[in-house]
């Protein structure tokens, strides 16, 4: 029996990963549900667990519109958001107590362990808990870790499960110190907690380890592997003083609280909103020029190119798709822009130096562009009509027409410069994306005449000197 579990166990398959996965966040799960109620007791866990779920939601709201300009898959997030939940807080829980003794017992001073322990000990060990998700993922799911918007997501979503279980607890101990002390509503020691965790500083623990997914993000595009290694280190170790720094606040006077809000936390925030939103108009930008040689191949109509550019075009194709076709046809156009978004990632990543071998590169390129033919008689019409509707299109543009045509005005122009530019880097003897004109019947948007399939119509490939590793 061990001999036929062999090459299972030494090269696991996607299936064998996830069932481990799986089996490890139901047994952490299990572990710290208890290990929390057995601390804050029933009454006061049910209490926590009402109370801490009122942020979980906006949080994930905020996080997933950040990354649906280039969406990952949802059981990709609900992983993270478990493993923070689950796997993480339960190593945070264990590691935290036992450092503490341990520091109690050598200082015999029970107030040093805690103040320690909560500066020294508690960010090195839960950031580093929280970070396992991001290198899982980085390093399991690497289709789908394309940039730094994606570490921004994912590490917001592990966070966010963290600081649910971490409200638990604080909240749960509160509510049971209440009832020790009979304190009234207004003056409990719940209500304080409950402003500072869930009102004030909501975002605190999404902060700190967004720090570190922008460093796996940034390592996702580099071409050199010395930055693949510090640059996610590099993160952590922000990530680890940010929150040292946060927990340290209240012993430096009456005010260090509140100084360090207002001066570090509400600043860094406000900051990192800022890149949050440069990244997805970048995103939306890369979308827009990739896609446009993979158009002027003859793989996607003009009138998609922007309406893939657009989040409200998106919205609006899927839309106008269930109202014609029903459910069905709304999710194959959902299917259709994820895939086509997800190939003007695979085409970016490479071209910016990431780690992408040329056989992955032309193997994921080739199963997307499958993927995208499949649904193109019902995605391109809806992206087309939407672009029109959104006015997306230059004055005097045809949708019906290809790349190349008098018809196609300035957003021929525009893909005729994106190729000759492309042509011009290329270095000699190398072969660019060889562009075709498939016939185009005048019935509606973008109607092949001969439906070919994708095999009579070379897929751009990335030209050398790309990157490509």
């Amino acid at each position: 029996m061990f001999r036929a579990l062999r090459p299972v166990l030494a090269r696991p398959s996607g299936t064998f990963r996830t069932c481990v996965l799986l089996v490890l966040l139901a047994a952490t799960g299990i572990a710290i549900l208890e290990l929390v109620r057995e601390q804050t007791g029933t009454p006061g866990f049910f209490v926590g667990l009402g109370l801490a779920l009122l942020p979980v939601a906006p949080l994930m709201a905020a996080f997933r519109w950040l990354g649906r300009a280039a969406p990952a898959p949802w059981s990709q997030l609900l992983f993270c958001f478990a493993w923070g939940a689950c796997t993480a807080a339960l190593i945070a829980i264990l590691a935290n107590n036992f450092a503490t003794q341990w520091i109690a017992a050598a200082t015999a001073d029970p107030s040093e362990a805690d103040q320690l322990g909560s500066v020294a000990i508690a960010p090195v060990v839960e950031e580093s808990a929280k970070a396992a998700a991001l290198l899982l993922v980085f390093a399991f799911r690497r289709p789908h870790f394309t940039g730094p918007a994606d570490g921004f997501v994912v590490a917001g979503f592990t966070a966010i499960g963290f600081a649910f279980t971490e409200n638990i607890l604080y909240l749960g101990n509160a509510f049971v110190q209440d009832l020790a002390d009979g304190t009234g509503v207004l003056d409990s020691v719940t209500a304080a907690t409950f402003f500072v965790r869930i009102v004030l500083s909501p975002f605190a623990h999404p902060l700190f380890t967004v720090l570190t997914g922008l460093g796996f993000g940034a390592a996702a595009v580099s071409a050199r592997r010395a930055r693949r290694l510090c640059l996610p280190l590099l993160g952590l170790a922000l990530a680890m003083g940010m929150h040292a720094l946060w927990n340290g606040s209240s012993r430096f006077g009456d005010h260090g609280f509140y100084v360090v809000y207002s001066c570090v936390m509400v600043p860094l925030f406000g900051l990192l909103v800022w890149l949050a939103v440069r990244i997805r108009r970048g995103r939306l930008r890369a979308v827009a020029a990739e896609l446009s040689l993979y158009a002027a191949a003859g793989w996607l109509a003009p009138a998609e190119v922007p309406a893939l550019a657009s989040m409200p075009a998106r919205s609006l194709a899927r839309s106008l798709a269930r109202r014609s076709g029903g459910r069905a046809a709304g999710r194959a156009v959902a299917r259709y822009e994820a895939d086509a978004v997800a190939l003007a990632m695979l085409r970016n990543r490479a071209r910016r130096g990431g780690p992408l071998r040329e056989a992955d590169f032309a193997r994921r390129e080739r199963e997307l562009l499958n993927r995208l033919w499949q649904r193109r008689a019902t995605a391109g019409p809806a992206l087309a009509r939407a672009a029109v509707m959104e006015e997306l299109l230059p004055h005097g543009f045809d949708p019906l027409a290809p790349f190349g045509t008098p018809e196609a005005g300035e957003a021929g122009e525009a893909a005729e410069a994106v190729v000759a530019a492309e042509a011009a880097a290329r270095p000699a003897g190398v072969p660019g994306p060889r562009r075709q004109e498939p016939s185009v019947r005048r019935s509606g948007p973008w109607t092949p005449a001969t439906p070919a399939g994708p095999s009579s119509i070379r897929p751009c490939v990335l030209p050398g000197g790309d990157g490509v590793r």
